[in-house]
């Protein structure tokens, strides 16, 4: 639908939007899943992930200026309460032709001219937690990782980083994914059948299941193997099966693991590659969503305005 576009007002920036990425939590904040936590109103414009130029500044904005190419992350408004206490990155909405957000946050950097503005967008949330997910899993050389969800932006971003790390990356996906994992880092490719899961793997990163369904993964870990997982609500212990895991649940929207810019300084030295499987106009915006839960993707579903 046409809604005005946004202002900025003081400490913001108004994007002129060239290409955004789509996240689950695009799709399930709106559908409803958050709802105990988080009343949203509508219309609600979804979309996290950038890539665009400015096109307006607030008052005391002095990071940026109209025509700086930028990139990042940024949570609606509704969602306040998850992100940064000190320095949050909040915004309208993303899948729209221009969107605001506060520009004091590590979560948003001027776009590095090698780095294209699809890319960009791919990247923001899945770099960035990716290095996070390094950050928190402490993986040593030699060690051996599980990633479940490797096929998924953030699963396409991390398994790279962990075997630049020395990892042995062991990655679910289908047979015609095979391929472009092992092309990533990914030492082995199984199947996404509890029975394929390897045993006394060091760490296991999820990035898709359900908090009730991590036993499986659990049991895939040594005696005081790591679970990270990125997936809202966080597990519990009593969830895992077994008491001799070390669990870590992953959300970090203040850039304690690194900031956007990182994440564009990896792009451009090629150690974090952007794998985008669709690509849709705007006015395709809404399959987009749907394809997201509907089909099987490989990476990132990107939208160009």
């Amino acid at each position: 639908m046409e809604v005005p576009a946004p202002l900025p007002g003081p400490g913001q920036i108004q994007v002129r939007i060239s290409a955004a990425s789509l996240n689950p939590t695009d799709i399930r904040l709106p559908g409803g899943e958050y709802r105990e936590a988080v009343e949203l109103g509508f219309p609600h414009v979804p979309g996290n992930d950038f890539a665009g130029t400015v096109s307006q500044v607030g008052p005391g904005v002095t990071a940026f200026r109209v025509g700086d190419e930028v990139f990042g992350e940024a949570v609606p408004r509704a969602m306040r309460a998850v992100a940064s206490l000190t320095r949050p990155s909040l915004s309208t909405g993303s899948l729209a032709e221009y969107a605001v957000f506060e520009a004091d946050t590590p979560l948003i950097a001027h776009r590095p001219a090698e780095l294209s503005a699809p890319d960009a967008a791919a990247l923001a949330t899945a770099g960035l937690t990716a290095l996070t997910l390094i950050g928190t899993a402490e993986v040593k050389e030699g060690e051996s990782v599980l990633v479940v969800g490797a096929t998924g932006g953030v699963g396409t971003a991390v398994v790279p980083l962990l075997a630049a790390a020395g990892a042995r990356v062991i990655a679910t996906g289908t047979p015609a994914d095979a391929d472009i994992l092992r092309s990533l880092g990914a030492a082995e490719v199984i199947g996404y059948a509890e029975a394929d899961y390897p045993s006394s793997v060091d760490t296991a990163f999820n990035l898709t299941l359900p908090s009730d369904r991590l036993t499986s993964i659990a049991r895939a870990l040594r005696p005081g193997g790591r679970l990270v997982t990125i997936v809202y609500p966080p597990a519990q212990p009593d969830q895992l099966g077994r008491d001799d895991v070390d669990l870590r649940f992953v959300l970090d929207l203040g850039g304690e693991f690194g900031a956007m810019r990182e994440v564009g300084e990896l792009a451009v030295a090629g150690r974090l590659p952007a794998t985008i499987s669709r690509r849709y106009t705007l006015d395709q915006g809404a399959q987009a969503c749907v394809d997201l839960v509907r089909t099987h993707t490989l990476g990132k579903l990107v939208v160009t305005m």
